[in-house]
Formats: C-alpha cells, sequence, structure tokens
C-alpha cells in the first residue's frame, strides 16, 4: 500500500464556492492512474486481497476526484488514449511478471516485460503533462525487435 499523507486541496464546485478537499496520498494523476489500473488488476486476479484493494481503489479515486475538480484542464480524447494504453501495457506486464513467478523459464517475457514498461512510463508521462506533473526522464527504450508489435502509433 501507498504511504498515506493528509494535503488539502481547494476543490471548486461549479463558480460559485469552494471546499477543501484532502487528499490520502502524495502523488501525482499519471502516477495515480498507474496504481489504479494495476490495483484493478489486483481486484480481479488476486481475490483474497479484494478488501484491501477496494479500500486503496477508493482512496486513489477520491485523490483523482480531487485533483480534476481543483483543475482547469479538460479531460481529451489523448488523455483516455493515454490511459487506456498505459491500462494495456500494465495488464501485459502483470501476465508476463506472473508467467515469470510460475516458474516460466522464457527469458523473452521477461526482457519483454522490460522493454514495454518504457511504453508504460511514456504514457504515464503524457497523462502527467497534461496536468503539469513531474516527468520520468528515466525510459526504458523498447527494443528493435518489439517495436513495430508493440509500439502504439505516436509513441
Amino acid at each position: 500500500m501507498i504511504n498515506s499523507i493528509a494535503e488539502p486541496i481547494v476543490a471548486k464546485n461549479g463558480n460559485t464556492h469552494e471546499t477543501k478537499c484532502f487528499r490520502k496520498y502524495h502523488l501525482e494523476i499519471g502516477e495515480l492512474l498507474d496504481r489504479l489500473t494495476i490495483l484493478q488488476l489486483k481486484e480481479v486476479k488476486v481475490p483474497e486481497t479484494k478488501e484491501q484493494v477496494t479500500k486503496e481503489i477508493e482512496d486513489i479515486m477520491h485523490d483523482i476526484n480531487c485533483i480534476m475538480t481543483n483543475s482547469q484542464k479538460q479531460v481529451t480524447a489523448q488523455f483516455l488514449r493515454d490511459l487506456i494504453i498505459l491500462a494495456q501495457f500494465n495488464a501485459h506486464i502483470w501476465y508476463n511478471e506472473s508467467e515469470a513467478r510460475k516458474g516460466n523459464k522464457d527469458g523473452n517475457l521477461l526482457f519483454l516485460t522490460h522493454s514495454i514498461n518504457g511504453i508504460r512510463v511514456e504514457a504515464r508521462n503524457r497523462l502527467q503533462k497534461l496536468f503539469d506533473g513531474r516527468i520520468e526522464k528515466k525510459i526504458d527504450c523498447l527494443a528493435a525487435e518489439y517495436r513495430e508489435q508493440w509500439a502504439p502509433s505516436g509513441y
């Protein structure tokens, strides 16, 4: 679980008054969305942790609502596409790591996971950029043999 903090944010309700929104985590929008996509996988794939994961999902959704309510930024089609790419690549990484934990010795799965993690980070950066968030500079490169199949257009 992510360390939580109470961070007040002034959330604007309509154009008339403001309310305080206390965030639970000290993460930016891209990091929250990344964590949310991973938790959604975990909620389905690791049922014995469902109660704890559900609580963390609720807390993260609360923080996302705080950020978006307080922002003048609009969610665009590109933002939604980057979120879909983030979720898709987290699912691929989850599957590959799960296979490795089961003892699958196919080194290509772990190499692929390492390669596509760069796309995951790039998608998270794009989400961060819309909300003026911190950009991760260390991005692993997608290996040349995977580029044609795995690189989304525009990445």
